[in-house]
């Protein structure tokens, strides 16, 4: 049934290497749940949740996408007429900080909208062998005008917050999204300081 508060629905990816946990972030958002020994998603995974950020009410079509080469037919029709992308790391990996640039590569050749709302997240703060700091993220999230978060789909920290501050910004963002001829939609209308919010991260303009 049709939710009539919902102002939209608004399409978000989720891409990284394979490993990085996107579907563990994906599930700990969704359903709530973790599961050790989440296995690797095959071609691509599809779960909707409606989330109220600032008074708006959006429904996210989110989609997950297997991080290896052989399933990269996918591509095209997976980017088409997406408002969001979440592009997951792994803290614990260099190598999957370093691949960041070819996925952001792939996302500008296939992205059919150019203002596309991007959120860095590094994963699996968790653990404790890290091999890439705060501060490279923060760095890269800077350089390329992403949002920012380290996150942890084990315990939970700042997963919910990744999502919000991502849709925040999509909403407020005038062409990425439509109101299907609704009148009466107050966008940021109640807009909160996002500095009061319980997570630290980084919004670049």
């Amino acid at each position: 049934m049709d939710d009539p508060d919902v102002i939209t629905t608004l399409k978000i990816l989720i891409i990284g290497e394979s490993g990085v946990g996107k579907s563990s972030l994906l599930l700990r958002f969704t359903d709530d749940t973790f599961d050790p020994e989440q296995a690797a998603t095959i071609g691509v995974d599809f779960k909707v949740k409606t989330l109220t950020v600032d008074g708006n009410r959006a429904k996210l079509a989110i989609w997950d996408t297997a991080g290896q080469e052989r399933f990269r037919t996918l591509t095209p029709s997976y980017y088409r007429g997406a408002q969001g992308v979440i592009l997951v790391y792994d803290v614990t990996s260099k190598q999957t900080f370093q691949k960041l640039e070819a996925w952001l590569s792939e996302l500008e050749t296939f992205s059919t909208k150019h203002d596309i709302i991007k959120m860095l997240v590094g994963n699996k703060i968790d653990s404790d062998k890290r091999e890439v700091s705060r501060d490279e993220g923060l760095k890269f999230a800077r350089k390329h005008q992403c949002l920012f978060i380290e996150a942890s789909a084990k315990t939970k920290e700042g997963v919910q917050c990744a999502f919000e501050e991502l849709v925040e910004k999509i909403i407020q963002t005038p062409g990425l999204w439509e109101t299907d001829g609704r009148n009466g939609v107050t966008v940021g209308g109640t807009h909160t300081d996002s500095s009061k919010r319980t997570c630290s991260y980084c919004s670049v303009v």
